[in-house]
């Protein structure tokens, strides 16, 4: 079992343990890895494809991985896992059977919003372009970039002005994106609870970012747990990192 600082430790220990059944959803930068300078550079602690595949089998299968990433992307990470999946804030989701639903978006509705991104990323130094398809995620690295951030963040409201209703900005830590408006976060967590084997079960969402807060209002229609990671978001639990996180769903797993 990993060692933790006391701080930490309590903190883990304040957030409770839900009855089982349980189901979880699980959003993966800041919260079951640490954050990096740019999405390849994250790292996998060795130890937590074990960690979720004991989890999987104690929850009966209903473990998800809610993420701002593609699914390919995160079959990349965890894909020996073959875990269900909502990629893409809820654009994108592969359910416990394998089945694979993808928003129906029509991309050319963002060339002028990709032209501008890319003519942003050429004017300041730090900054870098993913293009995922139906969405754009413009992250933003850097003492440069951070000075003018609230200016950046502008930009991309501006750019993306045109293109409302139907897409939204959604602003993350360190990076701005523009993504369809009706699949969320919120949105995928349902469809796992309207299907086996997430339904009838008590759903623990954790994130740490504000795209998590959808997730946060879904499992709470369900009487679930939603808990907060790090410095940027708040929930009525809360724990302080990916570390934390970790320890805490070894409790969850050993008790289930």
């Amino acid at each position: 079992m990993m060692q933790i600082a006391a701080h930490e430790a309590a903190a883990v220990h304040a957030v409770p343990v839900p009855r089982h059944p349980w189901c979880l959803f699980l959003d993966v930068d800041g919260t079951l890895l640490e954050l990096a300078a740019t999405p390849t550079a994250v790292v996998v602690d060795p130890a937590l494809p074990s960690l979720l595949t004991l989890l999987r089998k104690a929850s009966g299968g209903a473990l998800a991985l809610v993420s701002g990433r593609t699914i390919a992307d995160l079959d990349r990470l965890f894909g020996a896992l073959n875990l269900p999946v909502a990629g893409l804030h809820g654009c994108e989701r592969r359910d416990a059977r394998g089945t694979l639903h993808v928003a129906d978006v029509v991309t050319d509705q963002l060339a002028g919003v990709r032209s501008g991104l890319e003519e942003m990323v050429a004017r300041h130094p730090g900054l870098m372009l993913e293009d995922k398809g139906v969405g754009l995620a413009l992250h933003f690295q850097g003492a440069h970039a951070r000075q003018v951030e609230h200016q950046l963040r502008a930009e991309v409201a501006l750019l993306a002005a045109p293109l409302v209703p139907q897409f939204t900005v959604l602003d993350g830590h360190a990076v701005i994106e523009v993504k369809p408006a009706v699949h969320t976060k919120d949105s995928a967590v349902t469809a796992f609870m309207n299907e086996a084997p997430f339904d009838g079960r008590t759903p623990i969402f954790i994130g740490d970012d504000q795209t998590d807060y959808g997730g946060f209002a879904a499992v709470r229609r369900y009487d679930g747990l939603a808990i907060a990671v790090g410095p940027r978001v708040k929930s009525e639990w809360w724990l302080p990192g990916p570390t934390a996180v970790r320890r805490w769903l070894e409790q969850l797993a050993v008790n289930a």
